[in-house]
């Protein structure tokens, strides 16, 4: 990646990618962390009222959290809409399906596998993909999508369109200590913390000035002596290398491996949930995903059809916010991103 900058656009470069990092507000601060808090208090909740299946829904907000966290990276602060992310959930969770029935449990093993797979994928399909823009990059991406979720259909060695039910969840370091649905639900809470901590490193470093940079003017970028191609790649690998952690995640918890975990719908309804909770914030797609899968299960005991009323509420604050709940939230508040 070239860094260096043209001698008569310096003091552009100086201004655009090496400006101080100014520190959010107290409340813009706290926000995230409050959020967490408030998670990690609802074992407490399920036991209070004696329904464990709340342990069972939260920990689906997390993953799906993490999922949506990891396409923000390249919706939200790179302008790349793809409809074959949830591919890599699917890469992910069959890293799990694959090698448990070849006896290999390890969460460890199984997690550096999903991201070997899902790191050598996205740097073949970026590569090419980010030869286009706009719909085109929209539609390879589907595209590509596709193709991972018809090849492990096609997998009849593995389930096929049936899918892989897991005998147990992964062991760590031979101790099954997935098994507590408690354990569980507190792993998948500090992974998402871990890697909300790694997002919000990297969108302040002069990685991620860099490709908000590209993703406003890409022109200028270049002008300036950046290649946004680059740094483009780099940031689909780290997002599709997340996303397949969540997957591990997912089959962990559902004990069951399907390529439906990799269709352009599933793609779609994390669209939906960076664009609901607000693209381009760290804490969007967190609350964006709590949001979807808590209208998901509500909406559903009052019908089969809720995917209309979940469309008509986003609409609604798509209408009342442009950037989503966070946004509507910040300017509630007079505050900055978080």
């Amino acid at each position: 990646m070239s860094e260096a900058a043209t001698p008569s656009l310096g003091p552009v470069s100086s201004s655009v990618i090496d400006a101080p990092h100014v520190r959010p507000p107290l409340l813009a601060q706290s926000a995230p962390w409050l959020i967490f808090g408030l998670f990690a208090a609802v074992p407490l909740l399920a036991l209070a009222t004696g329904d464990s299946f709340i342990l069972v829904v939260a920990t689906r907000m997390l993953i799906f959290a993490l999922a949506a966290l990891s396409l923000n990276l390249i919706m939200g602060y790179g302008a790349l809409v793809s409809f074959g992310h949830a591919a890599y959930i699917g890469i992910g969770a069959y890293a799990v399906g694959i090698l448990s029935s070849y006896g290999i449990n390890d969460l460890l093993l199984q997690i550096a596998a999903a991201l070997a797979a899902s790191g050598l994928f996205a740097l073949v399909t970026g590569y090419l993909s980010l030869r286009t823009s706009g719909v085109y990059f929209i539609m390879i991406t589907l595209a590509f999508g596709q193709m991972a979720f018809f090849f492990m259909v096609s997998l009849s060695a593995f389930g096929g369109d049936d899918g892989i039910s897991l005998s147990g969840r992964s062991t760590l370091f031979g101790a099954d200590l997935l098994r507590s649905n408690l354990v569980l639900f507190y792993g998948v809470l500090g992974v998402l913390a871990a890697a909300f901590l790694l997002m919000r490193m990297l969108v302040a470093s002069r990685f991620g000035r860099v490709l908000r940079g590209t993703r406003d003017n890409p022109t200028r970028m270049r002008a300036i002596g950046f290649s946004p191609f680059s740094f483009q790649l780099t940031a689909y690998v780290i997002a599709g290398m997340i996303a397949a952690l969540a997957g591990v995640l997912l089959a962990n918890q559902v004990q069951f491996v399907s390529p439906a975990y990799m269709t352009w719908a599933r793609s779609g309804e994390l669209i939906v949930m960076v664009v609901l909770g607000g693209m381009g914030t760290l804490l969007g797609p967190i609350i964006g995903a709590t949001v979807f899968i808590l209208l998901e299960d509500v909406l559903a005991h009052f019908s089969e059809h809720w995917k209309l009323g979940l469309g008509l509420i986003l609409v609604l604050v798509v209408l009342g916010s442009r950037d989503g709940m966070s946004g509507l939230a910040r300017r509630l508040r007079g505050g900055s991103d978080v």
